[in-house]
């Protein structure tokens, strides 16, 4: 029994630093285009039973989902000019579908709890929504403008400034009472994406946000953005990883330095890495809390969190950390099960919306560069 047991032993001392290589890709994003024709397919669905899963389960998840089909398509069609008009449909087609569920009301894209109270903001309005359909309607746009979307983003973007200048500390609402860093940040790229377009300025209204934020939204402990407020700037929710590595990757089209910064901060305190493999925590040890929807489950012990892993692909790629970025594939491979078929790739473990998420960590980088391409310009000047 004791020579059983010591063999036992010695296979798996053997055996498990070498199964990240059975899983490691040999490139990340070569994923990326069996994963394309996934979501493309899924884009041009209007009765997918999958999306309609998805809304079931959570309905910003849908219009999340949809924003980083066309963050994704954007990223291609600058990428591959040769497919640009093929990429180009993908993102009308979802454009032109959200829009039109859009004119149901916001409600259509939150959750019920949007009733409870009324905004404080007397406009009663929705960051999270008219964000995610601002930087949709931008990303549009920088890769190739339409004359009928020009005055469509127009008016948004000043919908989403005044926003932002209304609220108290410059944090706006995505529910009443209650704003998302996730969504402030994602709002702010919607603005710095737009004045590449059009060339407006909202540059002064950035600055002092990013200046607020670090004044009243950084938590003591950690240094890391909280994820969650009121309208009249107080932390409710400490950090989480599944806002932060996104709004680090918003955020560098913002404020470059705040965004590594954030990076840096959030991969010392959540990351997890060993034998090849690498995953998220959702919180840091000194803020942990409760799961809720967002957060998705955790893997105790390793303290694996499944939003936050999904989420630290996006900011391994946007500030090329290709050992993490391949540290994460490897662990998603493995333990997501992917299902390639003639639609495809897509993951059982996941949803449309984390097969989005993932198209984009590997496609991400053309779109930003374009959208910082005038305020080079005019450093250089």
């Amino acid at each position: 029994m004791r020579r059983t047991l010591l063999c036992l032993l010695v296979a798996t001392a053997v055996w498990l630093p070498l199964l990240q290589l059975v899983f490691r890709p040999g490139t990340p994003r070569e994923l990326a285009p069996a994963l394309a024709t996934r979501v493309r397919l899924l884009a041009f669905r209007d009765d997918s039973p999958e999306r309609e899963l998805l809304r079931r389960n959570n309905p910003e998840w849908d219009l999340m989902a949809r924003t980083f089909t066309v963050l994704s398509f954007a990223n291609l069609a600058l990428a591959e000019p040769g497919r640009r008009a093929d990429h180009l449909a993908v993102i009308d087609a979802v454009l032109a579908r959200t829009l039109r569920d859009e004119q149901q009301g916001q409600e259509m894209f939150l959750l019920p709890y949007v009733h409870g109270t009324p905004f404080r903001d007397t406009y009663g309005r929705s960051l999270f929504v008219d964000g995610e359909v601002a930087l949709m309607l931008a990303a549009r746009q920088l890769v190739e403008p339409r004359d009928d979307l020009t005055p469509v983003l127009r008016a948004r973007i000043d919908t989403l400034a005044a926003q932002l200048e209304r609220a108290p500390l410059l944090f706006a609402e995505s529910y009443p009472d209650e704003g998302w860093t996730f969504c402030n940040t994602l709002a702010l790229a919607a603005l710095r994406l737009s004045d590449a377009v059009d060339g407006r300025n909202h540059a002064p209204l950035l600055d002092r946000w990013v200046a607020s934020a670090r004044k009243h939204l950084v938590d003591a402990r950690t240094g890391l953005l909280v994820s969650s407020f009121t309208y009249a700037g107080v932390p409710r929710d400490g950090p989480e990883g599944s806002s932060l590595w996104l709004a680090a990757h918003l955020l560098q089209v913002v404020d470059a330095d705040f965004a590594r910064e954030q990076y840096q901060r959030a991969r010392r305190e959540l990351i997890g890495e060993a034998l090849g493999f690498a995953w998220a925590a959702e919180w840091p040890t000194a803020a942990a809390r409760s799961v809720d929807i967002d957060s998705g489950p955790t893997i105790p012990l390793v303290n694996a969190n499944a939003g936050s892993s999904g989420l630290a692909l996006v900011g391994a790629a946007a500030f090329d950390d290709e050992p993490l970025l391949e540290a994460l594939v490897t662990s998603l491979r493995f333990a997501a099960f992917p299902v390639t078929d003639d639609t495809g790739l897509r993951f059982a473990a996941g949803n449309p919306l984390a097969d989005t998420v993932l198209l984009y960590s590997l496609v991400e980088g053309p779109l930003w560069r374009r959208a910082m391409e005038p305020r080079t310009r005019e450093a250089r000047r």
